[in-house]
């Protein structure tokens, strides 16, 4: 299939019925560029409107900027992350790509559309950059046949995020024994004494059902085969993990029921289970721990949220955009990042050197809920044609969030629903 032809199957799914203009790029070869000064300006697609993530950004460039004058300039445009992906892949069909950009589950129809440029050779090729420093258990998201096509600077696990006030206001505390069934019994404690909600898996929404990976994993069930290919929705522990939550909403009142939203970080709720980068939230105006995910009957688990950067194909300045690429993620820019995004570098994987510039958590913290869990981590599920995939399988589990529903039939009807976008 040629690159247009698959970025139009990526752009049908998103209704746009365009196709791709241009070809694959080859990696650059790792020369100086010849451009004349000032005549670069690069673009790249971010969905952060955070003023100072924004303003890290800027001074990043800025100091790439002043070792290459043929860059005129380096602008972020921040786009919203709810039309992200839409907005994208429609700038891409339309032959107005950025020339970099951020990319989370899209991470899979770019790759298989050619629309990205491979980067494994240009990486190790700079000097000092030091690819061996990437921790193995991150980068295959955003690889395909060993070749690495976006820098994964992102790599977040999902924590539990407990609310000691709240907890404390119901007359019950969390113990060691941190597991699903002991956070939906406090949650209901909560909920009942105090009014509040119990726990909250953020973005969820009653809409967003992959974020749910966060907890269903503890069961050992997954939303399909590890090749993408089969339909896992209908298996046993997938049944299993759907009844607690079922029941936790309709039973037990431990988790806010569909059309209720309660937003911990403002202090509506004892738990959420969120990424570690949304510790910038916590604003002090209570008392606070960030554990790992509970168990579940599986045991101990890891789920991680990813986000890469990579250079578009159809970019007119691909050696120029890959150049800075590698500027931007060099282990003393990683590190600037990583007060934000954890990094993908080993050699910055301590609670130690994270706590550098994370002021909302401490070493201690950091090391339990990041560095301990990346290497174990699973993603979120992610295939091609996401938008797809994620409208059919809500609109199949709508049928799950009413009080008697029959969770076997609901999780049957969702795999009868996704596998032939799975077979696709």
């Amino acid at each position: 299939m040629t690159s247009a032809k698959k970025l139009g199957a990526v752009a049908a799914v998103t209704a746009m019925g365009l196709a791709l203009a241009g070809c694959a790029a080859s990696a650059p070869e790792p020369v100086e560029t010849t451009a004349a000064p000032g005549s670069v300006d690069l673009r790249m697609s971010v969905w952060t409107s955070n003023e100072d993530q924004l303003a890290l950004f800027d001074a990043i460039a800025e100091a790439y900027k002043a070792d290459h004058p043929e860059i005129g300039d380096i602008t972020y445009e921040s786009l919203p992350f709810a039309d992200y992906n839409t907005t994208l892949t429609t700038q891409i069909a339309g032959g107005n790509a950025p020339d970099l950009a951020w990319m989370g589950d899209l991470s899979r129809d770019l790759i298989d559309a050619d629309a990205l440029v491979p980067l494994t050779e240009a990486l190790k090729d700079t000097k000092g950059w030091g690819y061996d420093d990437l921790l193995g258990s991150v980068t295959a998201e955003f690889s395909a046949d060993d070749e690495l096509y976006a820098y994964p600077f992102s790599n977040s696990p999902f924590a539990l995020y407990v609310n000691k006030d709240l907890l404390a206001q119901a007359g019950v505390a969390l113990d060691d024994e941190v597991t699903w069934e002991k956070i939906s019994e406090l949650g209901a404690a909560v909920h009942q004494g105090t009014g509040k909600a119990g726990f909250v898996i953020r973005d969820f929404d009653y809409a967003n059902w992959g974020q749910l990976a966060t907890v269903w994993t503890g069961w050992g069930a997954s939303a399909w085969s590890a090749d993408g290919t089969t339909c896992t929705m209908d298996s046993p522990e997938m049944v299993d993990a759907f009844t607690f939550l079922h029941d936790a909403a309709f039973v037990d009142q431990s988790m806010p029921g569909p059309g209720t939203t309660a937003d911990f970080f403002a202090g509506d709720a004892a738990f959420t289970v969120a990424q570690v980068s949304r510790a910038a939230l916590l604003d002090g105006s209570f008392a606070y721990d960030v554990i790992p995910l509970p168990s579940g009957p599986e045991g101990d688990y890891s789920v991680i949220g990813q986000a890469g950067v990579g250079v578009l194909a159809s970019s007119p300045h691909v050696q120029e955009a890959t150049d800075f690429l590698a500027f931007l993620t060099n282990p003393e820019n990683a590190e600037k990042l990583a007060q934000y995004f954890p990094p993908p570098r080993e050699s910055l994987l301590t609670g130690d050197k994270l706590a550098e510039n994370n002021p909302k958590l401490t070493a201690q913290q950091l090391q339990s809920v990041v560095v301990d869990r990346l290497p174990d981590a699973v993603t979120l599920p992610n295939h091609t044609g996401p938008a797809e995939i994620k409208a059919a399988g809500k609109t199949a589990l709508d049928a799950m969030w009413v009080a008697d529903a029959d969770v076997k039939a609901v999780l049957g009807a969702t795999c009868d629903a996704l596998t032939p976008l799975l077979s696709k």
